[in-house]
């Protein structure tokens, strides 16, 4: 990796938290700011009611473990609650019997765990899952709508990295379902076996929320014919724990493509966006887009630089709004000798903040990738990096900008 990309994603790492609305999310933008400040970058601040965690915790008999809720999940207060402890169905939208006491439901989540336990995770807080995205039936689900006074998520995000690896809140701006405590992966055999004799268990999620912001930073490289529709680079700049690999990659390749454009001024003027509130339904790119009425669509491209493409043993996948940009983008992405393990077809509803743009109608390219320690606070430098594929990678991204920059 080129001396400058590799003391971009350590200067991310030496930054512990990267949590939207506190204090490592201002000094992160303050920090990108001032290694883009070349372009005029400047931090936009947005408003949140950021969740203040008291007791989080699962209590069975003398035994107990801390964990971390769903922030689009619902909340006990102090008391907590209490009832018996049963594993959710797996691969079935069920609940407890209605002549049953009400229960709190032990239950798995995460790539590791497989689409049906997922499955019973989301049909027990209530919710529908429509092409990934998770989406309320009308209002707050209550116990009355779900059938589970509370539930506990084991995070399975990868099996061969246990540990509390946390779930996006995609629907932070408005909570629904049941509490819904997320506990380290090590805990289930325990509680497995307390699921299995229906063991009394008093759960916990008490949160607070405050007023606060987010933080995102803004540049721009004026193109050489500002007439013709821009180009925005777009990548996300917060994340529940450090997370080098899911987000020091972006990062990299952001300040990267700022430094190249300042010295090639493209033909098109191109907006460089890192944006707070990824994990929280993206509410940074969304007050951007907000600010900036119709640039998602009007926009001649969006290269979006999304999670853990410079993780070690990272599968990449390219996602593109059609086919011509697909072809653009996996040519580059060959020569540099990073072609993607994945594509997702052309036109599909993409993951991540690409998934704004497409469904405003806007063109994009997106890059992004696995990670074993995908959400874990194991993912820092320079464990979790791949330095050299990073490097072509970011080579690659230098090609796609380039073409997406011109007058063609």
């Amino acid at each position: 990796m080129s001396a400058q990309a590799a003391d971009d994603i350590q200067g991310w790492d030496s930054i512990a938290d990267h949590r939207t609305g506190t204090a490592g999310d201002r000094r992160t933008a303050v920090w990108l700011a001032k290694r883009a400040a070349g372009a005029g970058a400047r931090l936009q601040a947005f408003p949140l009611q950021r969740w203040v965690l008291g007791e989080c915790t699962l209590k069975v008999a003398e035994r107990s473990v801390a964990g971390v809720p769903l922030f689009d999940g619902g909340r006990t207060g102090p008391d907590g609650v209490v009832a018996r402890l049963a594993a959710l169905p797996d691969g079935k939208a069920s609940a407890p019997r209605e002549e049953a006491a009400p229960a709190i439901g032990l239950g798995a989540v995460g790539g590791a765990a497989g689409a049906a336990v997922n499955r019973a995770l989301d049909a027990a807080r209530g919710a529908i899952v429509d092409r990934g995205a998770i989406v309320d039936r009308g209002a707050i689900v209550d116990r009355g709508a779900t059938g589970w006074l509370a539930l506990v998520a084991v995070t399975r995000m990868n099996a061969a990295t246990p540990g509390l690896a946390l779930q996006n809140a995609d629907r932070f701006a408005a909570p629904f379902g049941p509490p819904v405590l997320q506990v380290a992966s090590e805990h289930e055999p325990w509680l497995l076996a307390a699921a299995r004799r229906q063991a009394p268990a008093r759960l916990v999620v008490d949160v607070r929320t405050e007023n606060a912001k987010g933080w995102n930073v803004v540049a721009r490289v004026s193109g050489t014919a500002p007439e013709l529709m821009p180009l925005v680079v777009v990548t996300p700049k917060s994340s529940w724990w450090t997370s080098t690999a899911e987000r020091g990659g972006g990062i990299a390749a952001w300040l990267a493509l700022l430094r190249h454009f300042q010295r090639e001024p493209p033909a098109r003027t191109t907006w460089f966006v890192a944006t707070s509130g990824h994990e929280l339904g993206h509410l940074g790119l969304a007050h951007w887009l907000a600010g900036n009425g119709g640039l998602a669509e009007r926009a001649h491209a969006w290269l979006h630089l999304g999670a853990n493409f410079a993780a070690r043993g990272s599968r990449a996948r390219l996602q593109a709004a059609d086919a011509e940009f697909a072809a653009l983008a996996r040519a580059a992405l060959v020569r540099a000798g990073v072609p993607p393990a994945d594509e997702l077809p052309a036109g599909e509803r993409p993951a991540g903040e690409a998934r704004n743009i497409h469904e405003l109608g806007g063109r994009y390219v997106s890059l992004l990738g696995s990670n074993a320690w995908f959400h874990h606070p194991q993912d820092r430098w320079p464990g979790s990096v791949d330095a050299a594929r990073t490097e072509r990678f970011v080579d690659a991204l230098a090609v796609i900008a380039s073409r997406l920059a011109s007058r063609d």
